[in-house]
């Protein structure tokens, strides 16, 4: 390493811009988040390019190898490649040298600015690159004569206007490298057939095959396979993809080499299971993807009195297999059984089976969480020391706070005191420390705790997606944009094919008003969903947002079978399209045909059903039927609040039927009340979704001026998931303002993109 590219403020190589002052990493000209450690690592590896630096060499340098396993290396080599732009067919920089550690490999240029950078970039870069881009008889000489001349140049009398061909081929070759490297830069997510860089440290487990004669006992082999996925994401020095990405596999593919490629490992575990009485016999096996051998094999007959160590012999030989040395947290964390009580553990996977469809698809967390949460509490009352089922207990009623809604302060605590009991029970348990920063985040919108219980859950399951998904998820309701696209792409590697992981990467370019993206993150998560309407819609309404246009949106409802799951789960969405047909009757039986107590909109505000009725019903001019709804929704909201008196959507929900109420003062102050308990500071997502509202009851009360304010306001933010200039336009909401020569200005300000 030469002095200079040692304390140089700026390094690049190929088309990789590095300012090491400011933390900024720069991909073909695009700022790229990147989080601290990774953006130290890749300067590290940078500085030293063509040696290779062994793991424990780096961890020494970036985290001082303190409280720090191989696995947080792994996952930030992974953010790392992602960053770069590589897979496995153009390893261009980073390279792992199996056994030792990595080498990045390029012509390091050191600089004291970005500008003498780009100055002293060599010309051979952009020659290079289109050799490497375009087919070999694709690089033919140029006529001259065609290239358009540069208007300002000036001309030697006598002379022809002519570039150089030397330099036509660089601005060309420029130009196309651009092209094709904006194209996976906006949008990096691999498709299901590109190759991905597979460390040989690496597992996917597939779906375990149920060979019992009872169908009731599929979740048996289900809940062995996730009991041994939760103990091997646990082990930092291997890499391990999420149930979510492997469960559409078969159980025994044929082609175990392009699944493996497809999720980017080395190894596929694969396992069957049969249960009769109380017999079980399980079958395990580990699959060489290159060469389709095994690498290790066993047979498990037991009963059900001692089955519950399987998972950790499991773990272990895998680890052992792949040459992993366990850490002695990590061996001691193996060894524990979970519970020894057989009916407790039969309870707890059946419990699982529930639960992991509502996290797979939040729309079933009505349906499918009280019965998962029945069985969790079943399984504590035969074993009350049963720390994991105390924490999947307390995962499940924060997840039914969040998305059924219940906002109860009755949930919150039932979810506080099983996470404080799973931990109290057992300190170091990952899913007890994710549990209590969900009820942290969920809860209490309290950041700086949630995100010191996900650093502990962190360090206990080094390979969890879910945990990288919260953390990513924190980063974005603090503003931290980048920051969360950085991590919502870094998720995708360990859950590469992870519904809800582009699912949130789409929402938060739509946030950003990047809507293109957002529409290929959509596209992405409808490629691998469970629930393809749900992913519909949220496709079509970006492009609601985006460009104004109705046809998808109505087009997508339209196909949905009255009655379904889907259409449960599209409800507010079909409310929403009457409204803006300004076909008010037919808005209000759809919400007279539902249901559920509370709506929430797409930032999880939530408010009474009964308010949306009010509003079809005032619009439908039915006066006496919205004033009676409205009167029953302040009575409510009222009651609920001795409760909750710092709940801002039950404040919020007051205002809008004092409005209705035609009671001005006391709707002003109860919307303000909604947002200085969710202001923006605190949540960049639901605090500007709050401001929107704010918005819409200034107009519902008569106050324009207010109402332009705000919204230029919101407009200014990174909103685009809750409100854009094409939305204003067609929204019955916003007709009071459609003559006011304020809001005019407003659209002007802010033209549809599209």
């Amino acid at each position: 390493m030469s002095a200079e590219t040692a304390s140089a403020a700026w390094i690049a190589f190929g088309t990789v811009e590095i300012d090491t002052l400011g933390h900024r990493l720069f991909v073909d000209g695009e700022e790229i988040g990147l989080e601290r450690k990774a953006f130290a690592v890749l300067v590290l590896l940078a500085r030293e390019s063509g040696r290779v630096l062994s793991r424990d060499e780096i961890l020494d340098e970036v985290w001082g190898h303190h409280h720090v396993t191989p696995g947080s290396l792994s996952r930030v080599v992974a953010l790392l490649r992602h960053a770069l732009g590589e897979t496995a067919e153009e390893c261009r920089y980073l390279h792992t040298v199996h056994g030792v550690g990595f080498r990045l490999d390029a012509e390091v240029r050191s600089a004291a600015s970005r500008e003498e950078l780009m100055a002293d970039r060599p010309m051979a870069v952009a020659e290079l690159a289109l050799a490497s881009v375009l087919p070999v008889d694709a690089v033919t000489p140029i006529d001259e004569t065609l290239v358009t001349p540069v208007a300002d140049a000036p001309v030697p009398p006598g002379k022809t206007r002519r570039l150089d061909g030397r330099l036509v081929a660089v601005v060309i070759g420029v130009l196309v490298v651009a092209a094709v490297l904006l194209g996976r830069h906006q949008f990096s997510r691999p498709s299901a057939d590109s190759a991905q860089v597979a460390d040989l440290k690496s597992v996917a487990v597939l779906p375990f095959e149920n060979l019992s004669t009872d169908g009731n006992n599929a979740y048996f082999a289900s809940g062995m396979q996730d009991m041994i996925l939760t103990q091997l994401v646990g082990i930092g020095g291997l890499k391990v993809i999420s149930r979510t990405s492997t469960e559409k596999y078969p159980s025994h593919p044929e082609d175990v080499k392009t699944i493996a490629r497809q999720l980017g490992v080395a190894t596929l575990l694969e396992g069957t299971v049969q249960k009769a009485g109380n017999q079980v016999l399980i079958n395990v096996q580990l699959i060489d993807a290159s060469s389709g051998s095994h690498l290790w094999a066993k047979a498990y007959t037991r009963t059900l009195d001692n089955v519950f160590n399987v998972e950790g012999e499991v773990a272990q030989n895998v680890a052992e297999a792949l040459k992993v040395r366990l850490t002695s947290a990590e061996t001691a964390r193996i060894d524990r059984l979970p519970t020894s009580n057989a009916a407790a553990y039969d309870l707890y996977l059946q419990a699982s089976a529930h639960a992991n469809r509502a996290y797979d698809d939040p729309v079933m967390s009505p349906s499918e969480l009280p019965v998962a949460i029945s069985l969790y509490q079943q399984a504590l009352a035969k074993d009350p020391d049963f720390a994991l089922a105390e924490a999947a207990l307390a995962r499940a009623h924060m997840q039914m706070y969040f998305f059924a809604p219940d906002r109860t302060n009755g949930r919150l605590a039932e979810a506080k005191s099983a996470a404080d009991h799973a931990l109290a029970l057992q300190p170091n348990l990952g899913q007890g420390h994710y549990a209590l920063g969900l009820y942290y985040y969920w809860g209490h919108r309290d950041y700086a705790r949630a995100t010191t219980q996900l650093a502990l859950a962190r360090q206990a399951l080094p390979n969890s997606a879910t945990v990288e998904l919260l953390i990513a998820a924190i980063a974005r309701r603090q503003g931290h944009w980048d920051e969360a696209v950085s991590l919502f792409r870094s998720a995708t590697v360990l859950d590469p094919h992870s519904e809800f992981a582009f699912n949130q990467l789409g929402v938060t370019y739509q946030s950003m008003r990047r809507h293109a993206d957002a529409d290929r993150a959509f596209g992405a998560a409808l490629a691998v969903s469970h629930n393809p309407d749900g992913e519909r819609m949220a496709q079509v309404f970006n492009e609601l947002m985006w460009k104004g246009n109705l046809t998808p949106m109505r087009t997508m409802l339209a196909s949905i079978a009255p009655g379904s799951d889907a259409y449960a789960g599209n409800v507010a969405a079909m409310y929403f399209d009457r409204s803006l047909a300004r076909d008010y009757a037919g808005a209000i039986k759809v919400v007279e045909a539902d249901k559920a107590e509370n709506w929430s909109d797409p930032d999880n505000i939530a408010l009474p059903r009964r308010l949306y009725l009010a509003w079809a019903l005032q619009a439908a001019g039915d006066t006496s039927k919205a004033a009676a709804a409205y009167a029953e929704v302040a009575e409510h909201a009222r009651a609920s609040l001795v409760e909750r008196p710092d709940d801002a959507d039950l404040h919020l929900a007051l205002a809008f039927a004092y409005a209705g109420l035609g009671q001005k003062p006391d709707a002003i102050a109860e919307g303000e009340r909604a947002v200085a308990l969710m202001p923006v500071a605190e949540d960049a997502l639901t605090g500007a979704d709050m401001l929107a509202h704010q918005a819409m009851l200034y107009v519902r009360l008569g106050e324009p001026d207010r109402a332009i304010a705000l919204l230029d306001r919101v407009l200014s933010m990174p909103t685009g998931m809750i409100l854009s200039s094409a939305l204003l336009r067609i929204d019955p909401i916003w007709d009071p303002l459609h003559d006011d020569p304020k809001f005019k200005a407003l659209l002007q300000k802010y033209p549809v993109d599209g």
